[in-house]
């Protein structure tokens, strides 16, 4: 008899807008808040997610960031939420909190590295992408195994997003910066054992009209 394959749906989620977003820092591992209009993003997500889905659990990224907006996401859908450390921003080490153009004037190869070659880059006291990719991928393995065949939220941050959505779409971490993530958008993701399809990446029809 046929075994049937059993069809997991990742909801995945950045978390809303902060401070340091625009003019750019590498944030890492800073515990930002959500501003005002992160907040105001986060309950857009939250009712978006709560109106198209059924989810079963929220995971999220242990930073007050993506907690805050995990919190909005469980509240709509009456589920719970999960803080784990694998779904955590990237460690930038000792860039964490300076701005693009201090580490652009002060480190102009590794900058230039960064955004040029990333699969090669490992952040002075920090992490390399292969080493957040790994654990990404732990957190959603973690998911899969606790959730066959129901929907789950994951919430997390611009790298861990980019680097699962790089594995995902079976595509080389060199492709890093190829994929848009903005703040509270949605990647929708398919996973039926071995088969996985990506359904969509950067959604964020669901913040229009808020103020940019």
């Amino acid at each position: 008899m046929e075994r049937i394959q059993l069809l997991t749906k990742i909801v995945l989620v950045r978390h809303g807008h902060v401070e340091g977003i625009d003019p750019p820092r590498f944030r890492g591992r800073e515990d930002l808040p959500l501003t005002e209009r992160g907040k105001a993003q986060a309950s857009r997500v939250a009712r978006r997610i709560a109106e198209k889905w059924r989810p079963a659990s929220v995971y999220t990224s242990p930073l007050i960031r993506c907690v805050r907006t995990a919190s909005a996401i469980a509240d709509a859908c009456q589920i719970p939420s999960l803080a784990i450390d694998q779904l955590a921003d990237i460690d930038y080490g000792d860039w964490q909190m300076k701005t693009y153009d201090e580490m652009k004037a002060t480190e102009p190869s590794l900058f230039a590295s960064w955004f040029a070659a990333p699969h090669l880059m490992r952040f002075p006291g920090g992490e390399s992408l292969q080493k957040l990719a790994s654990r990404a991928a732990d957190g959603l393995r973690l998911a899969l195994e606790r959730h066959p065949d129901q929907t789950v939220v994951l919430v997390a941050h611009d790298s861990v997003n980019r680097a699962l959505l790089v594995q995902l779409a079976d595509m080389p971490l060199s492709a890093y910066w190829r994929l848009a993530q903005d703040p509270c958008c949605i990647n929708e993701i398919d996973i039926a054992g071995v088969h996985i399809q990506v359904c969509c990446i950067n959604d964020t029809a669901h913040l229009e009209g808020l103020d940019p």
